[in-house]
């Protein structure tokens, strides 16, 4: 007999089906037992009573042993996802031993079992709404004519600044661990014109906030021939597309999770754009004092949500804070052509980076300069802007984040199966 998948339980009433997967829960009484059971694809109550075959091994079962039933399939509103399967034929696979994980443990206990708690029914669903907006940007950028390219994760240079790079030795060798693909990509796409990238970048930042992760999926986009605003308009056509596939294939899912559905609606463009200086008078009017050059923490991001009720871009940053790599912006010389990606809401907070890049290889020897960086690391780069330089944009999107705020979690590490953090490098 072909397997059902639990998810299609519903399209066999009064049928009989093949289960395969583990107990979720179980409770026995002398002469039956009601075994709930997991796959995948969701859960669903098992009846096996006395004289079924496998009836002992159903009553000794502990939750997590691995089992394959065949049984008659009966609508049940009481019973979980609205129908009960008649058990005939119970088989345990594999015996669990009692399951470590309680109610109510510590976060601390459940990384310390991360291994076991992959299987719970909260990051069950997170991950697969992660499979999905993975796919979904895969197929925004494809059909948006984008080619796929992979970059290399060791490179002996910083994009994003020295003190977060992650040292390692390379066969006698300094080398790091990248922090973006972007430098690499401004050469590629001399080539391919349309590029992008969905590989793992790392970050050596001692933050213990709910948004970092030492390692991260980063989806980046790199485009010649664009403009600031181009490369704006593909950020925001990219995050509307993830957010609508969403809300298309995991609504029910999102709900459970407690998302703000009704917001996720409204994600559409066009996104507003912001310019830093108005982010400045916005929070001068809710009592917070900012200066020129500082950055906009999580707090006041969550601030501003009272303002902004679905994503903006606060644009225009200040020049002196943001890397070489950006372009100056030719109406405002003490600012950059660039734009953070910020999601309204206590989940949110900055979801993109993105700049038009500098073309003028002398402007980023000065920059490189000034940050007190060895320009001799940069020679290819330099090359890059020597032969045939061209106006280019791009952006980067932490897959994270975008998780954590689509779905609501309250935490970072939950977004991904095994997280690394700044104490947390086990399992």
């Amino acid at each position: 007999m072909e397997r059902t998948i639990i998810a299609d339980i519903g399209k066999n009433t009064g049928k009989e089906v093949l289960l395969k997967g583990w107990i979720y829960r179980t409770r026995s009484g002398k002469d039956i037992s009601f075994v709930v059971m997991r796959d995948y694809s969701g859960i669903v109550q098992c009846v096996v009573k006395e004289g079924v075959k496998g009836f002992s091994d159903a009553q000794k079962a502990l939750i997590e042993s691995s089992v394959e039933l065949k049984g008659k399939v009966k609508k049940d509103e009481r019973a979980p996802g609205g129908y009960e399967v008649q058990v005939t034929d119970f088989n345990v696979v594999g015996f669990a031993e009692d399951f470590p994980i309680k109610a109510q443990q510590s976060p601390e206990l459940l990384l310390d079992w991360r291994h076991l708690w992959v299987r719970s029914q909260k990051l069950n669903k997170i991950f697969r709404i992660r499979s999905t907006i993975l796919g979904a940007i895969d197929e925004y950028f494809r059909k948006q004519g984008f080619f796929e390219i992979q970059s290399p994760s060791i490179t002996t240079m910083a994009c994003e600044g020295g003190s977060t790079l992650f040292e390692m030795k390379y066969f006698g060798q300094k080398a790091y661990l990248t922090q973006s693909w972007q430098l690499h990509a401004e050469a590629l796409a001399s080539s391919l014109e349309k590029i992008y990238c969905i590989a793992p970048s790392f970050r050596s930042e001692k933050s213990r906030t709910r948004h970092h992760l030492a390692e991260y999926w980063h989806a980046e986009a790199e485009v010649a021939w664009i403009d600031h605003e181009g490369s704006l308009k593909i950020q925001e056509g990219l995050v509307s597309h993830v957010v609508q596939t969403c809300l298309k294939k995991h609504k029910k899912e999102l709900q459970n999770l407690g998302a703000d559905v009704k917001m996720l609606e409204k994600v559409k463009v066009p996104f507003e754009r912001v310019p830093y200086e108005k982010v400045m008078e916005l929070m001068k009017k809710k009592g917070v004092k900012m200066k020129w050059g500082d950055d906009v923490t999580d707090l006041q991001l969550r601030s501003l949500s009272e303002d902004f009720k679905k994503p903006y871009f606060i644009t225009d940053w200040p020049k002196d804070s943001k890397p070489f790599y950006m372009l100056e912006n030719p109406k405002s010389p003490k600012t950059v052509l660039n734009a953070d990606l910020i999601a309204p809401g206590d989940s949110g907070g900055e979801l993109i980076g993105g700049s038009a890049r500098e073309t003028d290889p002398k402007k980023i020897l000065a920059s490189l300069k000034r940050e007190g960086t060895d320009p001799s690391n940069y020679g290819w780069y330099m090359d890059v802007r020597r032969f045939g330089s061209v106006p280019h944009a791009g952006f980067g999107m932490g897959v994270e984040r975008l998780t954590q705020w689509i779905c609501n979690v309250d935490h970072i590490r939950d977004c991904i199966a095994f997280p690394r953090t700044i104490s947390r490098v086990y399992p």
